[in-house]
């Protein structure tokens, strides 16, 4: 081919640095920014904090755990740190029943009756001479296990191998991998001195198990349920209880108390005494112990009453204070040379990132304040009043881009009367009512929770009446709509709310 020269005319859209900065400054989180804000006040000397105070994140987390703590806690002289915890509960490998189960009980999938479970008391220990020690503030179960470790007078080789133990739970007090892979992690290569290994864990185990919080070391529901029975005194509910955890768990969870009756023997009044033994348990022994900081939520925009309306306002708490440095900012002005050409685009870039920062408060504050406009009675009456809304009305009242609303809606929490919620959660797909409007889907929602809340425990209401009661209220929902919502409201089906 000879080559030759071609003239095309073209469009395309090009972001400038300081545009994608804007919109990627946007879509983060709280923490997130704050992290973004550590980094930049790290790299460019141009840019520090306005007071010399602790960062406003930290210390608006503070304040929302310092809430959320219980009474006693707060009491304490020890200080809690408040950051927020990114680790994620490590799974269940090898188990019967698996975290799912734990999950779906803990949750209350399995039927109302299980909502009400509670801490049990804590188990003696086995050893006469050794007595539970009062939990510390601030303590995490892996503290409290090794302090009870300390004052049982183990073999260096038992409390090592209790050790690696407690190194192995998950945040719920399960052991997280089995005996067989601990012994495999620690000898890969020595097979006889795995299975030595793997004696002493089993031993080890048992020391563990006999620790409070009873339960704590289970390796599934079964197991940590059955352990806890077994500190309660001997008859025949506690017995029948037993006989339930270990081979009958699923029958319990169906309300199938028939074939509860026939696999028992027992008759239908030991079976509901040994239904409330089992619902007495813990099933998460390790939830004492969560931190609770790590689920507090910070509220981005708070709304307050505003005479007979409401209004949006910035949480100040999360806004970072930050400022240009000008001392620097004057040692480089007025310079040419080409030395300070450097300093001067870093200079710059601080100013654009303040500005950025200013400018996505400010989008967020826009945002909130036309979704608090258009869902006025949500704020007087809750979500039973909440309107059908689309991200396209709000990004044409306010000439932006869906995307842009999308960006702002996302992990961007809101603070109301009745509690905080994410920004997307003001959002709804639209349902036909008889009178010819229309009903938002979180209303909808709102509706099967008070019917399933006010239902009959003997007769609890299917789909299809929960489908025919809202239709008496004029709105028109299928009954696998209905399903939808009462799965997405983590209500189990009929047949499981049925009370024994």
């Amino acid at each position: 081919m000879k080559p030759s020269l071609q003239v095309r005319l073209s469009q395309h859209l090009a972001l400038t640095p300081q545009l994608q900065q804007s919109i990627r400054l946007l879509q983060l989180s709280t923490l997130e920014l704050h992290q973004e804000v550590e980094q930049m006040l790290e790299q460019n000397p141009f840019i520090e904090l306005d007071d010399e105070a602790a960062s406003p994140f930290e210390a608006s987390l503070d304040a929302a755990a310092e809430r959320a703590m219980p009474a006693d806690r707060m009491a304490e002289p020890d200080e809690t740190d408040g950051r927020l915890d990114d680790a994620e509960p490590a799974g269940l490998d090898g188990t019967e029943l698996g975290t799912t189960e734990r999950d779906d009980w803990a949750n209350g999938t399995e039927g109302d009756d299980f909502d009400g479970i509670r801490e049990t008391p804590a188990a003696a220990a086995t050893d006469d001479d050794f007595e539970p020690q009062e939990r510390g503030p601030g303590d995490t179960l892996a503290d409290h296990l090794r302090r009870q470790v300390l004052g049982m007078r183990l073999a260096p080789e038992d409390a090592a191998a209790v050790e690696v133990l407690i190194d192995s739970l998950d945040d719920d007090g399960y052991l997280a991998d089995t005996l067989d892979e601990i012994a495999q992690q620690l000898a890969p290569d020595d097979e006889e001195a795995r299975d030595e290994l793997l004696s002493r864990l089993r031993c080890a185990l048992g020391w563990l198990q006999s620790l409070d919080p009873c339960g704590v070391g289970a390796r599934d529901l079964r197991e940590c349920l059955t352990l806890q029975l077994r500190t309660r005194s001997a008859s025949p509910a506690r017995d029948v209880a037993l006989a339930i955890c270990e081979q009958h768990l699923e029958l319990l969870a169906k309300r199938d108390i028939k074939r509860l009756m026939a696999v028992t023997g027992a008759d239908e009044d030991v079976i509901r005494q040994a239904q409330a033994l089992i619902v007495a348990c813990e099933p998460k022994p390790g939830r004492p112990f969560a931190r609770a900081e790590a689920n507090v939520v910070v509220p981005d925009v708070i709304v307050v009453r505003s005479g007979r309306g409401w209004k949006c306002v910035l949480n100040p708490d999360v806004m970072p204070r930050l400022r240009i440095n000008d001392l620097y900012a004057q040692a480089i002005r007025g310079q040419r040379n080409g030395s300070a050409a450097g300093l001067s685009s870093r200079l710059q870039e601080a100013r654009w990132f303040m500005k950025n920062i200013q400018q996505r408060f400010d989008t967020i504050l826009r945002v909130s304040s036309a979704i608090v406009e258009r869902q006025k009675a949500f704020f007087s009456h809750g979500e039973i009043a909440m309107k059908p809304l689309v991200l396209r009305e709000i990004a044409d009242e306010l000439g932006l881009h869906e995307s842009t609303i999308s960006r702002v809606t996302t992990a961007k929490y809101m603070a109301t009367p009745f509690g905080t919620f994410e920004l997307k959660y003001f959002f709804g797909s639209s349902l036909n009512t008889e009178a010819g409007g229309n009903a938002s889907s979180t209303a909808v929602r709102a509706l099967i929770k008070q019917f399933v809340a006010a239902e009959d425990p003997a007769k609890p209401l299917s789909d299809s009446q929960l489908s025919q009661m809202l239709e008496e209220q004029g709105i028109q929902v299928a009954r696998r709509t209905v399903a939808k919502y009462r799965e997405a409201l983590k209500i189990a089906p009929a047949n499981l709310r049925k009370a024994l």
